[in-house]
């Protein structure tokens, strides 16, 4: 039950840098391998990070018998092909968010997973960070009663690359796909798959989505307001409404520590929520726990919760009529 996990990282770009820091603070994890369609990069990253065995090519990496599960770090498009290859040569697959570029891909990956029985889950890291394990805890208590409404917004403003991953429309660049996805599964986590959609989105020169705002509704009434964008700055905060009080998550609520408690007539009261490591740490060892208890899924972050997320950014996309181009 507590064997060291072995890891191995496909795609040694910036998101996996994050990832391969955060493995240093998760306990009986062990980053022993890196692959990359560059010898150089791959060596690069290993000296970095200390890491023994370098691919030059992600076949090689999926095939490497010294490697228990790979996280995918490659660029949104890649993400359904990269995840079989690993899938079928037998690995156990952690793939980095948005976990496919539509719902379409996400169902070839899981029937992938499902029929070689091996683990596999989208890399939403902050369903595991302890300030979003509080949050479910009071919700689940009934601190704010029932849940009435969620909103959430995560949008920054990058500067005007056309060629750069944010921007270009062949890397599956758009505010939805890269940021909209953290609050979209943030509203899928407390209130399930939305009945009804209604969104707008401004889009840009480079043809994609830099702004945009959705609002979901749901079965027994409830509502979450959703807003990203790579292209205008937003605060980055997250309440949760209920019919006894609200939950406040602060600034950069998708990497915090603190969540402000307001019940109905009453004084607001701060929570802290320590944290260790970057954050990235949670999800590697809520995938390694799975992996010792023989699991392929996770209850946190099932399969086919990513499937619903996908589709409802599919639906989305959908009332814009924005497709990409390898769609």
């Amino acid at each position: 039950m507590n064997r060291t996990i072995r890891w191995g990282i496909l795609g040694p770009g910036k998101i996996a840098r994050k990832f391969a820091a955060g493995l240093k603070d998760a306990e009986g994890a062990k980053l022993v391998a890196v692959g990359s369609r560059s010898r150089d990069r791959a060596e690069a990253f290993g000296e970095e990070f200390g890491v023994p065995r370098r691919h030059e090519g992600y076949e090689s990496l999926a095939a490497d018998e010294n490697v228990d599960v790979i996280y995918v770090a490659t660029p949104h498009p890649m993400h359904r092909d990269n995840t079989i290859l690993c899938l079928e040569a037998g690995k156990a697959v952690l793939c980095e968010k948005p976990f496919t570029m539509n719902a379409v891909e996400a169902e070839a990956v899981i029937r992938v997973a499902r029929l070689r029985k091996l683990f596999c889950m989208e890399a939403m890291w902050t369903r595991f960070l302890p300030s979003i394990v509080k949050l479910r805890d009071l919700i689940a208590a009934g601190a704010i009663g029932q849940v009435r409404m969620v909103c959430a917004d995560f949008g920054f403003r990058t500067g005007f690359d056309p060629q750069g991953r944010l921007l270009n429309p062949h890397l599956g660049g758009g505010g939805l796909l890269d940021v909209g996805v953290y609050p979209l599964s943030l509203a899928q986590m407390i209130l399930g798959a939305p009945t009804r959609i209604a969104s707008l989105a401004e889009i840009g020169a480079t043809g994609v989505y830099e702004q945009c705002a959705a609002v979901l509704g749901y079965a027994d009434g409830q509502l979450a307001v959703i807003r990203a964008a790579v292209r205008t700055a937003m605060g980055q905060e997250a309440e949760i409404l209920g019919t006894e009080g609200r939950i406040r998550l602060h600034a950069g609520w998708w990497r915090g520590s603190r969540l402000t408690l307001t019940p109905a007539g009453g004084e607001p009261r701060d929570i802290d929520v320590p944290a260790r490591g970057n954050g990235y740490n949670y999800q590697a060892e809520e995938v390694m726990r799975c992996l010792r208890e023989g699991k392929t899924e996770s209850e946190t972050m099932p399969l086919d919760e990513t499937l619903t997320i996908m589709r409802t950014m599919d639906a989305i996309r959908a009332q814009w009529g924005l497709k990409y181009p390898m769609e």
